[in-house]
């Protein structure tokens, strides 16, 4: 049995990753939003596909997307947003977190 989480992925995020799954050609796969401990400060982020489902696991579909989050991550990402950016300063997918109180310059890791 799986929840719901409360972290979005929006339209740039979306389309980007409908594009990466298709070249995957895989069709079991989800992207994996996850915090392990490490980086300048303290904890970064995990953005991954994988196609395996953990207990505990919360999952939301996003227009075909389905967006998954173990259950010790969510208290660092609720009410997040996950987008893309395709810029000429910058290209990735960034993460738009309130919970985070301090980032660092490389802007992958918070506490």
């Amino acid at each position: 049995m799986s929840h719901n989480h409360n972290i979005t992925l929006d339209e740039s995020a979306v389309e980007k990753v409908k594009y990466l799954l298709a070249l995957e050609a895989k069709d079991n796969l989800r992207l994996r939003i996850a915090v392990q401990p490490g980086g300048c400060s303290g904890l970064i982020y995990q953005l991954y596909f994988d196609e395996n489902m953990l207990d505990g696991d919360c999952i939301v579909n996003f227009d075909g997307v389905e967006l998954i989050v173990d259950k010790m991550s969510i208290p660092y990402l609720e009410g997040a947003t996950i987008s893309f950016e395709d810029t000429i300063s910058k290209q990735g997918f960034s993460i738009d977190n309130p919970n985070a109180s301090g980032t660092c310059a490389c802007g992958d890791s918070f506490h």
